[in-house]
């Protein structure tokens, strides 16, 4: 294991030591960073959405900066405006919270379609564009936003093409009982003391170099062929299966091929491996899969969800010899 992995691995441990009993989500947001793109969480009220996002900006050297996304929002209180200078008699771009490393998008379906496509630019391209000029996002760039199942009302759902543009769609639940009491003690423990400094955060540098290093990660040629093969069933169901077949409207974008190889790599090189195998491509499939299937209205009738499509798939799909 090289000193870089083993930096990204005590962050991931004192990741998990703030935000407990979600394992899953603090391996999403690493694995989100180290394959250079963004993370959609959806869940319940209160289970540490935004803390994970806050933590992770405390152990990064960059700013960070939460957008509440209301039905009122405007698209350039998320990218920023002109404003005229009376002393100069010039327009002059004033920068909005989207130019920031870490940007928590919290409650992001509560906007409407038009601030939702505000952010496709900064998500897609890494840039702003304003009248005739164009303005590049810094370096590291990151969109993790939140959103609530439970409460439907007065929601916009995301278009499709914005939710491809997320690396991955993580869904999380309730802690376990033994978590939520380490929960309850870490709560009180945090009250009674002042909380101590954390390891020296990690630097833009070191982003960087691990973003390197995760690409050069070995993937096999079969490994690559299971990876093309689930990718190909979303779009010919009826090759594999009967039912898939009637689930399936649309299957992954060429962008989910590319999201299901860089985070198989970035999974292994988090475990501290120099190369991917099958198990890792199926532990990160669904977070890569489950928003970018378009089920058909027999599908949705029937109540079959995303992720019993995607669980099928890794059925029926065999790995390459």
């Amino acid at each position: 294991m090289s000193s870089l992995q083993q930096t990204f691995g005590e962050l991931k441990q004192h990741l998990a030591s703030r935000i407990i009993g979600q394992h899953a989500l603090v391996e999403r947001l690493l694995i989100t960073l180290l394959a250079d793109g963004h993370l959609l969480v959806e869940g319940a009220p209160g289970l540490a959405k935004t803390t994970a996002i806050k933590a992770l900006a405390e152990h990064l050297e960059g700013d960070f900066h939460r957008i509440q996304f209301t039905p009122d929002l405007l698209p350039s209180d998320v990218t920023g405006s002109e404003i005229f200078r009376p002393e100069t008699g010039q327009f002059e771009f004033q920068r909005g919270p989207v130019f920031h490393n870490l940007v928590l998008a919290d409650e992001i379906n509560r906007a409407p379609a038009k601030v939702q496509s505000a952010l496709l630019e900064a998500m897609g391209e890494r840039q702003v564009s304003v009248g005739m000029r164009t303005f590049p996002l810094p370096e590291p760039f990151m969109v993790m936003a939140t959103q609530n199942p439970i409460e439907q009302e007065g929601t916009y759902p995301l278009p499709e093409a914005q939710l491809d543009r997320f690396l991955m769609h993580v869904t999380i639940g309730y802690p376990e009982p033994a978590a939520e009491r380490e929960i309850l003690h870490l709560v009180r423990q945090q009250t009674r003391e002042a909380r101590t400094p954390d390891a020296t955060p990690v630097t833009a540098e070191q982003v960087s170099e691990a973003r390197k290093a995760v690409s050069d990660v070995f993937m096999a040629e079969a490994v690559e062929d299971y990876v093309l093969a689930l990718v190909l069933a979303t779009r010919d169901p009826l090759a594999l299966d009967d039912d898939l077949d009637r689930w399936l409207a649309f299957g992954v974008s060429p962008r989910g091929t590319i999201a299901l190889d860089r985070c198989s790599r970035a999974l292994a090189w988090l475990d501290g491996r120099d190369y991917v195998t099958p198990d890792d491509v199926r532990a990160v499939a669904p977070d890569v899969m489950r928003h970018r299937l378009i089920l058909t209205f027999e599908a949705e009738a029937a109540g079959i969800t995303p992720d019993q499509v995607v669980q099928r798939l890794l059925e029926r799909v065999p790995v390459s010899a």
